[in-house]
C-alpha cells in the first residue's frame, strides 16, 4: 500500500502521525514524504539551515519513509506564492506515489501555512483526477488546539501507536531545534500527554487522532 504524508513543514509529519508512519512503515507499506516549505537566511541562522538537512533525514530514517520530496517553498509565506502554484507541485508528487492514503494537516491550524496547504492538498486530490481511497487531516500541537476558534478538530479516526510511540519520540529527538522544554505543546511530556489522551478517548494505551476527509470503499 502506498502512503503519502504532506508536511508544510519539516516535524509536521513526526508530531501529527510519526506513530502511524513507523506502524505502516512496519508492516511493509510504501512510506512517502512531502515537505513544502523551506527555512532561509537571515530569518533563520546558518547554524540552524545547516543542520535542518541532517534532522530530516535522521527523522525519516526513524521512521521508515521511503522517499522525501521537498517543495521548497517558502516557510510562513506561502500565502505570497500563487495558489495553483502550489496545488501543481503537490498534485505532481501524489502523481508520481499514487497513494492509496493521504495525511494532510488540518484546515483550522492557527498557522495559515497549514491551512494553504490543506487546501492546496485537497485541489490536488480532486477525485476525478486522483483515486486515493482514505484522505486524513492530522493534528499538530501548538498549532491545531490554538486554531479552535477558526475550525475545531474533531477526530473520527484512532490509530493505536502504543508500539510504537517510542519511535515518534525517537524521529521527535531527531529534530534538535524543535524541541521545547515543557509546557510547550511541542515538549516531549506534551506529545506523549497528547498520546495517552486520544488513546484513552478509545480505549488504547497511546493513539493518534485524525479526522476523516473522505473514503471510498
Amino acid at each position: 500500500m502506498s502512503i503519502l504524508v504532506i508536511a508544510p513543514h519539516p516535524d509536521d509529519e513526526v508530531l501529527g502521525c510519526g506513530g502511524t508512519i513507523s506502524k505502516y512503515a512496519k508492516d511493509g507499506n510504501e512510506i512517502n514524504l512531502c515537505i513544502c516549505t523551506k527555512a532561509y537566511a537571515p530569518d533563520w541562522s546558518e547554524e540552524f539551515l545547516e543542520n535542518r538537512p541532517k534532522e530530516i533525514e535522521k527523522a525519516t530514517k526513524i521512521l521508515g519513509i521511503k522517499k522525501t520530496f521537498f517543495l521548497d517553498f517558502p516557510t510562513v509565506k506561502l500565502d505570497t506564492i500563487p495558489q495553483k502554484e502550489l496545488n501543481e507541485s503537490i498534485a505532481k508528487v501524489i502523481d508520481k506515489v499514487k497513494p492509496d492514503i493521504v495525511y494532510t494537516p488540518h484546515e483550522g491550524d492557527l498557522n495559515k501555512d497549514h491551512r494553504i496547504v490543506f487546501d492546496a492538498s485537497l485541489v490536488a486530490l480532486r477525485p476525478l483526477t486522483h483515486n486515493a481511497k482514505r484522505i486524513l487531516s492530522y493534528e499538530i500541537p501548538s498549532e491545531t488546539e490554538w486554531g479552535r476558534m477558526i475550525e475545531p478538530f474533531i477526530p473520527n479516526v484512532y490509530v493505536d501507536i502504543s508500539e510504537t510511540f517510542d519511535v515518534k519520540v525517537k524521529a521527535m529527538e531527531a529534530y534538535k531545534s524543535e524541541i521545547k522544554n515543557y509546557p510547550h505543546p511541542r515538549s516531549i511530556k506534551v506529545i506523549e500527554a497528547l498520546a495517552r489522551i486520544r488513546g484513552s478517548e478509545v480505549g488504547l494505551k497511546s493513539a493518534e487522532a485524525f479526522s476523516l476527509i473522505r473514503e471510498i470503499l
